[in-house]
């Protein structure tokens, strides 16, 4: 049997075969090529799913008053390092309406119970220091606020004296020397449980814990995992994990902050300027001079600003400061603004209220994947089973279809979830469930339109092209209502609603794609075959009730008939 072609007036099928072709090869090219080491993107799945721990946390002022945006922003920035010092992957830590939700996929109760305290920040003084990593980053200085325009923006490192050299060495040769007992101090790695290292950032001082602390792990820069200590001397690990610290007593917190806010020096550098209120003035000016000139000067002449037991900068001291602050180094525009945020959420009287906590095992979450992907396929079967009851051979076009959106959801899945973190959860699959029947009704709308043009006398090839005039205004405003509906929810919703509404929404945006580039154009090449005018095969019936109308003139009449001119 010969293929014929096109007639006059009728659509050119293979130009939106083409179009879709391209989509899928693109779509499944980042899926194929984005993901690390070689492996295939595969969808994220969420908490639910996974299993794991979610806590809702309500941030409050002491005087009742909500936290702005910028504090809520802020609060995130120290939650997410918490987290993701942990070593925890795809955690998420977002802010909705003025409650900030921490998924922790994978996780437990002690994964999320840190991320309730309360931020806490000291400034003490650098005692001892040494190398953890072969980097180092450049130290910052700290100079009075009336003195930052002439202080360069790569001030170097103040040399200590050789008083300080030798007794800084000599507490390095002290740590790091075993102790006459009979057996050595025992290591990070040797005292620790397998999962769990022994000594996090923030513990009470020795000199055992200050000769094995080791930095270069995340989970020990995790810091918060260790109570405050604030009458105790510490070890810590900076920021980027390079350096240990020994740290004296905290004198100066975060509460003692009035303002901090990166500025600009006329030498184009950036610094962050820091101001006090009440006495936290005097007990800093007090810790500078201490630092410099004091009974016990730090040996590197530095204070290390801690945030729950980090170090997050450790800057040098170059003259006892009696009034604001002058942050330098090398700083760029982003640096300066992260510090001074950091500063100022350690300054903030913040708590946590957990308002609600989900914890999810493994298990059930499987349990969960497993039950939505069987309830997804009972109703995938009732559709292809209804379809082939009813359009008889026009079901495996259906079969098709659905086959067809199956894989640009799941390719969109997956490189949504490498892009933006989309996670897949169980209200997620759920909105795919549904979008199966917004799917399918896209079809019916189709293929009743095409019986109705059939059963008034019209040929197939010609009935295809007005009956989809007829049906595409209804498929558009149909899928129009369910996108509009999906965004809505999406908008005011929170939590895992959200991934149900986002679901729906992009189901039924590629419903749009599929019943355009795929389902239309099939039908309108499968018409120009014998078998679509019979009614045994495709359920259309003409008007006596038999087999449809078959054209017996040649194809220009059936130009003829085409939407424009009928």
């Amino acid at each position: 049997m010969a293929r014929p072609g096109p007639a006059r007036g009728q659509m050119h099928v293979g130009r939106y075969f083409i179009a879709l072709l391209v989509f899928f090869l693109a779509l499944y090219s980042a899926v194929i090529f984005a993901g690390k080491g070689g492996a295939w993107l595969k969808p994220k799945l969420g908490l639910d799913l996974k299993g794991g721990a979610q806590v809702i946390l309500t941030p409050k002022l002491e005087n009742g008053k909500k936290p702005s945006s910028e504090e809520l922003s802020a609060s995130v920035d120290i939650l997410r390092q918490r987290v993701d010092g942990q070593g925890v992957s795809a955690a998420e830590i977002v802010v909705q309406g003025d409650q900030i939700i921490v998924s922790v996929p994978g996780g437990n109760r002690d994964a999320v119970s840190r991320v309730t305290q309360a931020a806490q920040m000291e400034f003490r003084q650098v005692l001892e220091e040494r190398a953890s990593t072969p980097s180092a980053a450049s130290v910052p200085t700290v100079t009075p606020s009336t003195t930052a325009k002439a202080t360069p923006s790569s001030q170097p490192k103040s040399q200590p004296s050789p008083t300080h050299s030798r007794a800084l060495s000599a507490a390095l040769t002290a740590a790091a020397s075993p102790s006459p007992s009979p057996s050595p101090a025992p290591s990070t790695s040797a005292s620790a449980a397998p999962d769990q290292p022994a000594l996090t950032s923030g513990a009470i001082y020795s000199a055992a814990a200050y000769a094995t602390l080791d930095c270069a792990d995340p989970r020990v820069r995790s810091g918060g995992t260790e109570p405050p200590h604030p009458k105790d001397e510490i070890v810590a690990c900076s920021k980027d994990g390079s350096v240990v610290y020994h740290l004296a007593k905290p004198t100066v917190f975060g509460k003692d902050i009035k303002s901090a806010a990166p500025q600009q020096q006329t030498s184009g550098a950036w610094a962050v300027a820091v101001s006090w209120k009440g006495s936290g003035q005097d007990r800093f000016t007090q810790l500078s001079k201490d630092t410099v000139t004091g009974t016990h000067p730090s040996p590197t002449d530095q204070i290390g600003i801690v945030l729950d037991g980090v170090v997050i900068s450790s800057p040098v001291t170059q003259q006892v400061i009696p009034g604001d602050v002058s942050i330098t180094g090398n700083f760029s525009q982003s640096d300066a603004e992260n510090l001074s945020n950091n500063l100022k959420f350690g300054a903030l009287p913040v708590s946590f209220n957990p308002s609600q906590t989900l914890l999810v095992s493994p298990s059930l979450g499987d349990d969960q994947l497993k039950s939505g992907l069987l309830a997804g396929g009972i109703g995938l079967a009732a559709v292809v089973i209804y379809s082939l009851l009813y359009y008889r051979a026009l079901g495996f076009v259906t079969i098709s279809s659905l086959l067809v959106s199956a894989g640009l959801v799941y390719g969109s899945i997956c490189v949504l979830g490498k892009s933006l973190g989309l996670a897949l959860t169980l209200p997620g699959i759920a909105g795919f469930i549904v979008a199966v029947g917004i799917t399918a009704d896209s079809f019916v709308v189709f293929f009743e339109r095409l019986k109705d043009e059939i059963r008034e006398g019209r040929t197939p090839r010609s009935g295809v092209d007005r009956a989809w005039v007829r049906a595409r205004r209804t498929i558009i405003n149909a899928d129009a209502v369910s996108l509009l509906a999906a965004v809505v929810l999406y908008v005011v919703s929170i939590g895992d609603v959200r991934g149900f509404a986002f679901t729906l929404g992009l189901s039924t945006i590629l419903d749009l794609v599929v019943v355009f580039w795929f389902t239309r154009p099939l039908i309108s090449w499968l018409s120009r075959y014998r078998f679509f005018s019979r009614s045994r095969l495709t359920g259309f019936y003409g008007p006596d009730g038999g087999d449809p109308v078959v054209p017996t003139t040649r194809r220009t009449p059936l130009a003829a008939q085409s939407p424009q001119e009928a």
